[in-house]
């Protein structure tokens, strides 16, 4: 399955729109990848809890984890879930907030200037090759669109937040990831 991009829309991307994006100070100023993971609860995929956290509509009864996290507004441009589907949160020109307090090459305010991509993990655990697939066509897609993000520009969340994030974790293959990325077709 191959990608377009139309105007910060990711086709043929499902879309969930989350609330928690706001304007880029330069939209032309997108030059960094960011990979994160998450799950929720903590360990468990599907369930929707993930879309639900980026609309703020996530269900405090559902688990005694999501009242920790319910008041957080956090989303990102993109989920890849475990089967490989890809679902959009936030047009690309748009500042999704996903990196929180971070700084790439000295430069800080990650969001300003990143998209973020969720795989639908953990830290520890494999990712599927469904995943793989669908993040390494996403990317070439991405990188032909905005080219400022080379391959140095693709970096995890730990790399931009050191010490207070840790994801994707070891559970990512960047190796496999990059002979993924490599083996694109755009």
């Amino acid at each position: 399955m191959g990608f377009q991009i139309i105007e910060g829309v990711i086709q043929p991307a499902r879309w969930v729109p989350s609330p928690n994006y706001s304007a880029r100070p330069d939209v032309d100023d997108i030059s960094l990848l960011v990979i994160h993971n998450i799950s929720l609860p903590p360990g468990e995929f599907g369930g929707g809890f993930v879309e639900d956290f980026f609309q703020n509509q996530l269900d405090t009864a559902a688990d005694p984890y999501f009242a920790q996290i319910a008041h957080l507004q956090v989303s990102a441009h993109c989920f890849i879930d475990r089967q490989g589907r890809l679902t959009q949160c936030v047009n690309l020109r748009e500042r999704a907030w996903h990196a929180g307090v971070s700084e790439f090459a000295g430069r800080a305010n990650c969001n300003d200037y990143s998209i973020g991509i969720e795989l639908e993990g953990t830290d520890d655990l494999a990712f599927s090759p469904q995943q793989y697939v669908t993040l390494a066509q996403l990317t070439a897609c991405i990188q032909t669109v905005y080219p400022a993000i080379s391959q140095e520009r693709i970096v995890g969340h730990s790399d931009i937040a050191p010490g207070r994030k840790t994801d994707p974790g070891p559970g990512f293959d960047w190796a496999y990831f990059y002979h993924q990325l490599a083996a694109v077709q755009i």
